[in-house]
């Protein structure tokens, strides 16, 4: 049995907006979040989870931040990306957990949402994918609300 474990990791940081993206999700806040995509650091990070899996590099060996093709596009064009690249080469998707690591906004209210969005784009059940938050008590960039950081893991099966 052919098992790939693959882990993503992702940072953006606050600027001027009044919403974030995360795993797809719009949620209100008094921030947004910068990037040269619509910085979803969830999304990049399972994106990478995914891509490292495989073997296949990382979010930005397929789509290069200095392509102004990809200025402001959606993540889900990476994910999707991302699942098609696995399935091509053999891979089922067994499951994906994403941590956020922020201060605000708060990622519990939003959680079923996000699984829920990622279950759709992964073409999986939803009780294979997690998402869960914690803060960093304060403690650097994320404790300061400077930004937003994302891990990832990915768990795929030959077919």
């Amino acid at each position: 049995m052919d098992i790939r474990l693959g882990n993503g990791y992702d940072v953006h940081r606050f600027g001027v907006g009044d919403q974030v993206t995360l795993c797809g999700v719009e949620i209100p806040h008094n921030r947004g979040l910068q990037g040269h995509s619509d910085a979803d650091v969830g999304m990049h990070a399972i994106t990478d989870a995914l891509y490292g899996a495989v073997a296949r590099g990382d979010i930005g060996q397929h789509f290069p931040p200095s392509d102004p093709q990809w200025k402001g596009a959606a993540s889900e064009i990476f994910l999707r990306h991302a699942v098609e690249l696995t399935r091509d080469l053999g891979f089922a998707i067994a499951n994906v957990d994403c941590t956020l690591v922020c201060e605000f906004p708060k990622i519990g209210p939003h959680s079923e949402q996000m699984r829920a969005e990622l279950a759709r784009i992964l073409a999986i059940e939803i009780d294979r994918v997690s998402v869960k938050a914690t803060t960093s008590e304060r403690l650097g960039f994320t404790g300061r609300s400077e930004g937003i950081a994302a891990l990832a893991t990915a768990a795929l099966v030959k077919i």
